[in-house]
């Protein structure tokens, strides 16, 4: 399916709003919601059917010409099956008119979606971490969601209510002009709706094509570079030599007391049980609310918080650089992971990279993972063979600069802004030829082990004393550049 393009001078941006619907409302949604699961399993189920059938019948020695064909999953495909199953299939027959198409159409494109993504993961085409075949989704696991694409959708002139598809008219309850305002003034079209149940209440997404003018950085001259952390959310360093540092507002942490004390309560109510079919008591049921409204809260801090910084940055530097975080990898050091996750490493790159190329037109860079800014000196480039995290200033051997460890990789980074056209991405050299990026301290910088293979010279292949390898020593910027 071809992607949709914007027209010049056109962006495709979300506009987000909170419902406030009533209780026959409520139903309706979670009726279209679940309809989309129900589409999704069932596409799920058709195609790996076939696939389970072609595996027994070569078990059985059928040649290729005999097995059943494969069932393909393009989302057309997937439509047209489904059109003719809803009538006789008893899953769908009672009640499937109950909700809009689009309902359905949004769990078939899903599933098809879905069986894209693992072909190409399969066949080497998608990058990341290899994917998995389609699962079900749960009843009592999967996130409610419908998108609408056609139908009448609408923001409503009182810019308090807005309109779907067989769902009606359903109250907001924030005001929705800044999308009513554009529409109105034509300069923003609405291309779908996507309603979802999140963090305890109703959402609406309007898709839109909205007209946006560039805006005009700051300082469009200027290199940033950021340097996340635990202690300290951010260190930035622009080309000038200002540092800023930006503290990490710990909103989990701050959060944790009192969240001890509602799942204690949670806790010690009647909870449900599976095998005898017990259901939740009503006073567990208003406990895990109360658990779950802190929770969203803290969720809803840290998503503004994140907003904050990074428009500030956005609209303030020509080049931002940032860091390659293998964010997955550092979540599983469990000491470190509830503040990496509740720091939003991922998501502050995520935003830096629309927000500088939608909104400013200017660029962001993202470091190589392997690149050593912390162990790189930012006054001489000597490249330090090891530096424990729990050291927190950095002391060059040779130059002598003595500087805070965060420091001295944002200067390194803001660098490297300026390496892409000249220099070696050294703070301290930022006006040499233009020469290949260095590669820093070997990633494996741990004692080789000697060679037991047997030799001319010695019996047994044992290395002498003075013969050992050694780890990596401290190396300056211009040896690493003649060596790579």
């Amino acid at each position: 399916m071809k992607k949709f393009q914007p027209q010049p001078g056109f962006v495709v941006q979300a506009y987000r709003f909170a419902l406030d619907p009533n209780v026959t409302q409520e139903h309706a949604l979670r009726s279209h919601c679940g309809a989309a699961r129900a589409a999704y399993n069932w596409a799920v189920g058709s195609v790996t059917a076939s696939w389970w059938q072609r595996r027994a019948e070569e078990s059985y020695g059928i040649g290729e010409a005999g097995l059943t064909q494969w069932r393909p999953w393009s989302l057309p495909a997937l439509r047209k099956a489904f059109n003719e199953a809803k009538h006789t299939d008893p899953r769908f027959a009672a009640w499937w008119e109950e909700n809009s198409k689009e309902a359905y159409s949004t769990g078939l494109a899903n599933a098809s979606a879905a069986f894209d993504n693992y072909a190409k993961s399969k066949n080497g085409k998608r990058c990341g971490k290899r994917m998995g075949a389609p699962r079900f989704k749960s009843k009592r696991k999967a996130r409610l969601a419908c998108r609408f694409t056609t139908g009448v959708i609408r923001v409503d002139a009182d810019g308090r209510h807005v309109t779907l598809p067989r769902l009606g008219t359903i109250r907001t309850h924030e005001p929705t002009v800044k999308l009513l305002a554009r529409v109105q003034a034509g300069t923003a079209r609405i291309l779908s709706a996507t309603v979802r149940h999140e963090r305890g209440r109703w959402f609406v997404s309007f898709q839109a094509e909205v007209k946006r003018d560039l805006e005009r950085v700051a300082r469009p001259d200027v290199a940033v570079g950021i340097d996340l952390g635990v202690k300290t959310l951010a260190v930035m360093a622009d080309s000038t030599g200002e540092i800023r540092t930006i503290a990490n507002p710990g909103h989990y942490d701050r959060a944790r007391k009192q969240l001890r004390r509602a799942s204690r309560v949670v806790s010690r109510r009647q909870g449900p049980d599976r095998r005898t079919g017990q259901k939740p008591s009503k006073r567990r049921e208003k406990a895990n609310a109360a658990r779950n409204k802190v929770h969203h809260r803290v969720a809803n801090l840290r998503a503004d918080a994140l907003h904050k910084l990074t428009t500030a940055v956005a609209a303030e530097y020509g080049t931002v650089v940032v860091e390659d975080l293998n964010v997955a990898g550092m979540l599983r050091n469990r000491r470190l992971a509830r503040r990496i996750a509740d720091a939003g490493f991922g998501e502050i790159r995520r935003q830096l990279t629309y927000k500088t190329r939608q909104r400013h037109a200017t660029r962001t860079i993202a470091a190589d993972r392997w690149y050593p800014s912390s162990k790189t000196c930012s006054g001489c480039g000597a490249v330090k063979a090891k530096l424990p995290l729990h050291v927190r200033t950095y002391q060059c051997d040779a130059c002598g600069l003595v500087i805070d460890r965060d420091d001295n990789a944002a200067l390194n980074l803001a660098a490297l802004a300026a390496a892409a056209t000249t220099g070696t991405g050294v703070a301290g050299d930022q006006d040499a030829q233009a020469v290949s990026k260095p590669r820093g301290a070997d990633q494996k910088t741990r004692t080789t082990r000697p060679r037991r293979k047997a030799e001319a010279s010695r019996a047994g292949g044992a290395t002498l004393p003075h013969q050992r390898q050694t780890e990596a020593r401290d190396r300056t910027q211009a040896e690493a550049l003649t060596l790579w």
